[in-house]
C-alpha cells in the first residue's frame, strides 16, 4: 500500500490545478567519491533511498568520482537528452572534487543541462548530525561542571590540501562547540594537520581526558576506522544515512534551483554555503 500510494502522489505531483502535465524536475544525481568499504556503498544507497522517500516525484541518481560503479560520467551519459541534471556532491568542504573534478564531468556531459551544488558542508544540519551520532555513541548532553572541564571533541574528518577544505572543517567545528559547550579541535586522516593522534595528545596536555571523536566521514571507511580507533574514550559513527543528511542534500538541490531560476547552464564551482 505504501509503494502504491508513494507511486500515485508522484504522479499527481506532476500534474498542475489545470490538469496540464508540469515538465519533470531536473534530476538530482548524488556524487559520492566512492569507496573500496563496501559498507560506503551501502550507506550511500540507504541515504538515496531516504532522499527519494522525501521528495517521491524527484528522479534520484547516483554517480561516483572512482572506485564504485556507476561512475558520475556513465551516470550522466544515461540521462535523457536535452534533460537537466543538480549534481550534488557527497563531500563535506571545498577541495579539488567539488572544484575540478565534478565541474569537469558536468562539463563533459554535453548532452544535459547540468549545475553543480554546493558541498554539503557547512551546514547547521550537519552538526545535527554528528550531535546525534555522538549522543548515541555515549556523549551525554548534560555533565557536571568539572566533567565538563574534562571533556573535549576532535572532530575527525578526512583532510585536503585546499586551504578552504579547512576552512570549511573549522566552520562546522567551531559550530559543533557551541552546540555542546567544549572545545572541538579538527584534525584530519591525511593531507593536512593536525593528525586526529596529535590532536588528541595536545587536549590531553591541556587537562582534556574525556575527549570523544566525531566521525567526520559521509560513511564508514579505511580513514574513518583509523580515526575511531585513535579514540581514548568514546568514537561516534559517521554521518551515514542520518534524516538530517537527506534534508541536506534535497537542500542543496533546492539552493542550486533557486539560484539558478530552475534553469541550468554552464557547470560552475560553487561557493561557501552554510545555509
Amino acid at each position: 500500500m505504501n509503494a502504491i500510494s508513494s507511486q500515485l502522489g508522484s504522479q499527481l505531483s506532476l500534474v498542475s490545478l489545470n490538469g496540464a502535465r508540469r515538465p519533470a524536475p531536473p534530476a538530482l544525481v548524488l556524487v559520492g567519491h566512492g569507496s573500496r568499504d563496501p559498507r560506503a556503498l551501502s550507506t550511500v544507497r540507504t541515504l538515496i533511498d531516504r532522499v527519494r522517500e522525501l521528495r517521491p516525484h524527484l528522479p534520484v541518481h547516483l554517480g561516483h568520482i572512482e572506485l564504485n560503479e556507476p561512475l558520475l560520467p556513465d551516470t550522466l551519459a544515461a540521462l535523457q537528452d536535452d534533460s537537466r541534471a543538480v549534481l550534488v556532491p557527497l563531500l563535506l568542504s571545498r577541495g579539488y572534487h567539488v572544484k575540478q573534478d565534478i565541474p569537469d564531468a558536468a562539463a563533459a556531459a554535453t548532452r544535459v543541462r547540468t549545475h553543480v551544488a554546493a558541498p554539503l558542508g557547512p551546514h547547521p544540519l550537519l552538526v545535527e548530525t554528528l550531535h546525534a551520532r555522538l549522543t548515541e555513541a555515549g556523549w551525554r548532553t548534560r555533565m557536571s561542571d568539572s566533567a565538563r572541564r574534562a571533556s573535549a571533541v576532535v572532530l575527525a574528518a578526512a583532510g585536503s590540501r585546499d586551504p578552504e577544505s579547512a576552512v570549511d572543517t573549522r566552520r562546522i567545528a567551531q559550530l559543533l562547540a557551541e552546540r555542546l559547550g567544549v572545545p572541538v579541535v579538527p584534525a584530519y586522516a591525511s593531507a593536512a594537520a593536525p593528525t586526529v593522534p596529535a590532536a588528541l595528545r595536545a587536549l590531553a596536555a591541556r587537562g582534556r581526558h574525556r575527549v570523544a571523536v566525531a566521525s567526520y566521514f559521509t560513511a564508514p571507511g579505511r580513514f574513518a576506522t583509523a580515526c575511531a580507533e585513535a579514540a581514548p574514550w568514546i568514537a561516534a559513527a559517521p554521518l551515514g544515512a542520518h534524516p538530517a543528511m537527506a534534508r541536506l542534500v534535497l537542500h542543496r538541490y533546492d539552493q542550486t534551483l533557486a539560484a539558478t531560476g530552475s534553469a541550468t547552464g554552464p557547470a560552475s564551482v560553487p561557493a561557501l554555503a552554510t545555509a
